[in-house]
C-alpha cells in the first residue's frame, strides 16, 4: 500500500506493529509485520526461545484491522481495544519471520469495531481471536 501506517493509526515507534496492509474490504483484512532487530526489546519476554511475546502478536493483529478500517473510511476518529474472546496460540513466533494477518470484520460502526483474525507464519496458523474496540475520540 502505498499510504504509511503512521497515517491510518495513532501508533508510534516502537509501538506500531504494522508494516503494510496487502488488502482490504468490507470483508476481510490483510496485513504484515516482521519483527527485527529493531525490535530487540521485545526478545526479553522469551529470551532462550527469541519468540514474539504473544500480547504483542494480539496488538499487532488488532492494528491490522484498525488500519484496515480506516483505509475503507468506514470509521473516523481513535478507537480503543476493550476486550478480546477466544484467543488461542498454536505455536511461537520467531523473530525475522513474516507474520500474515487476515481480519475478518464482524461489526464495522462509528462507535464499535468487533473483528476477528487469525496470524499465519510459513502458511501455519499461530493464532487466532476475536476482539472488540470502541471509539475513545
Amino acid at each position: 500500500m502505498s499510504q504509511k501506517i503512521e497515517d491510518l493509526i495513532p501508533h508510534r515507534a516502537p509501538f506500531l506493529f504494522v508494516d503494510e496492509i496487502i488488502s482490504y474490504t468490507t470483508e476481510t483484512i490483510v496485513g504484515l509485520k516482521t519483527f527485527t532487530e529493531k525490535d530487540v526489546w521485545l526478545q526479553g519476554s522469551f529470551p532462550e526461545f527469541s519468540f514474539v511475546p504473544g500480547t504483542i502478536l494480539i496488538e499487532a493483529m488488532a492494528q491490522v484491522g484498525g488500519a484496515g478500517v480506516k483505509l475503507l473510511g468506514v470509521a473516523d476518529g481513535v478507537f480503543g481495544l476493550v476486550s478480546l474472546d477466544n484467543v488461542e496460540f498454536f505455536a511461537g513466533v520467531e523473530f525475522k519471520k513474516l507474520v500474515k494477518f487476515v481480519v475478518k470484520n464482524i461489526r464495522l460502526s462509528e462507535k464499535i469495531i468487533k473483528q476477528a483474525g487469525e496470524a499465519f507464519v510459513d502458511d501455519k496458523l499461530v493464532l487466532k481471536g476475536e476482539w472488540l474496540c470502541v471509539k475513545l475520540q
